[in-house]
């Protein structure tokens, strides 16, 4: 059964714990005049997140429809939800509506540019470019510039059936979950490390985002710039380090 919590002002975390793969999903809608659901869930999901939403907006209401990167717990239901929702536009990165969007959705999608704004109503949502980050060339996330809430996708991904709202460390979860995944013979390198990473952890952290919403687990309430920051080292120290049985590169 979905639990349903409201994180920020008109902001809904609705979460559905996997026990098969010990995570949550969380799926966010912003109850405004033009409401929007970020994250569609996986299509097998979908009944069970329609009628949570269903409790707080009736879902034909729906005006957009978006997520960071094309990947099944993304966007795998955005048709179903096109189909209950007439006016609902999915919005994407103009990378993904070219390259998947544009044939995988039965209407065509909205490509967001670089800081082109989702106007809610009462909230603004801004479209932040990420690619492959956390992961995907088509990668993005939303920024809501009044309240600071970022909608940051498998960043700060945590295991386990945890509690809806953290004010404490996150990054020590996202570090155990890395650690975990780069075990596992076929999640590992889930998250890649470029020489762009930093650079845009960086710039993430110029927003000074207040919330930090995830994915998978809490959504973090503090000083997310410094979170973010610091997710610069976690990934370089599980990462960079240069794998064993391989020579290390010369450096003349």
């Amino acid at each position: 059964m979905a639990q349903i919590d409201e994180i920020a002002p008109d902001l809904y975390r609705v979460s559905i714990y996997a026990p098969q793969f010990d995570l949550q999903f969380n799926h966010f809608l912003i109850k405004d005049d033009e409401p929007l659901l970020f994250h569609t869930g996986m299509r097998r999901m979908f009944p069970e997140v329609r009628e949570a939403i269903a409790t707080l907006i009736d879902p034909a209401d729906l005006r957009w429809i978006s997520w960071s990167h094309f990947e099944v717990d993304e966007c795998g239901a955005l048709n179903e939800w096109l189909a209950v929702a007439p006016r609902a536009q999915a919005v994407c990165s103009q990378v993904g509506a070219a390259v998947n969007i544009d044939d995988f959705a039965n209407r065509p999608p909205r490509g967001l540019t670089k800081d082109e704004v989702i106007d809610t109503g009462r909230h603004r949502y801004r479209f932040v470019p990420t690619p492959h980050l956390p992961h995907g060339w088509d990668a993005g996330v939303l920024f809501e510039e009044n309240s600071g809430v970022l909608l940051c996708s498998d960043l700060f991904h945590q295991i386990g059936d945890v509690e809806p709202v953290t004010s404490t460390d996150v990054l020590g979860r996202w570090d155990a979950a890395i650690a975990a995944y780069q075990q596992h013979p076929v999640l590992m390198d889930y998250v890649p490390l470029t020489p762009n990473t930093r650079r845009r952890l960086n710039e993430l952290a110029d927003l000074q985002p207040k919330v930090l919403a995830a994915m998978h687990g809490s959504t973090f309430v503090g000083d997310g710039g410094a979170a973010l920051r610091a997710a610069a080292d976690v990934l370089q120290r599980r990462l960079g380090a240069v794998p064993a049985g391989v020579d290390a590169p010369v450096v003349a």
